[in-house]
């Protein structure tokens, strides 16, 4: 029998077990036997319970969506300058942010 959502087979091997030495794999069992099938569904209630550093990182993630790519301010401060002709180059410091990266690169 062919699952109709990903197309494996019911013989084909699903997921590796983690752990093991003999290189078997788990299928799932609701697939081949009811009773099974009857129990995971009467269980469908999970539940997940997160940390405080999860909480933590997960403010920390919409703040950061929240925040724009681009600083407009800084753009905008730079446009003026540029019209204005009194924007300056720090060639040294040019120089130090390339050497910097090169580094990296190695």
């Amino acid at each position: 029998m062919t699952n109709k959502i990903s197309g494996y087979s019911t013989a084909e091997p699903v997921v590796p077990i983690k752990g093991s030495n003999s290189g078997g794999v788990v299928a799932d069992k609701a697939q081949n036997d009811p009773a099974a099938a009857a129990a995971s569904s009467a269980q469908a209630a999970d539940q997940v319970t997160l940390t405080s550093s999860a909480r933590s990182l997960q403010k920390i993630e919409e703040t950061i969506a929240k925040t724009p790519v681009v600083n407009t301010d800084k753009v905008k401060s730079i446009k003026q300058q540029l019209d204005a002709g009194t924007y300056k180059v720090d060639a040294g410091r040019v120089a130090g942010k390339l050497l910097q990266f090169e580094s990296g690169l190695k």
